[in-house]
């Protein structure tokens, strides 16, 4: 880490945000050896991961080498017929909440015309 003022806690989850009416710190625990702390702060941006939770589907969807599933076009389609990707599994490019909003609906929208097309 070359920035003075930044550490990255790797295996580390926030158990509680401190403070009233502004934050002022964090309580956190290490996954690994259960350790707690206190961490002095005063602001917090969580990432909750940099790879997409698509285990549960290799070998049944098309995803990518790094995970996230493959979708056709600018649709929200996989490759298997009545199954939508949309938010982080098949965002690799801005992963943020408002995206996974939007291509949410857009998948329901994609479901809606392919149930239309069923008898």
């Amino acid at each position: 880490n070359k920035t003075a003022n930044i550490e990255v806690k790797y295996n580390t989850e926030i158990d509680e945000v401190l403070g009233d009416k502004v934050v002022e710190g964090v309580r956190a625990v290490n996954n690994q050896t259960g350790d707690k702390e206190v961490i002095d702060v005063t602001g917090v941006f969580i990432a909750i991961g940099h790879k997409p939770n698509t285990d549960l589907f290799k070998g049944v969807l098309d995803m990518d080498e790094t995970g996230y599933l493959i979708t056709k076009g600018k649709s929200t389609k996989t490759n298997l017929p009545g199954v939508f990707a949309s938010g982080d599994v098949q965002d690799k490019e801005y992963r943020q909440a408002v995206t996974a909003a939007g291509t949410g609906c857009m998948a329901a929208l994609d479901a809606e015309r392919y149930l239309g097309t069923l008898e």
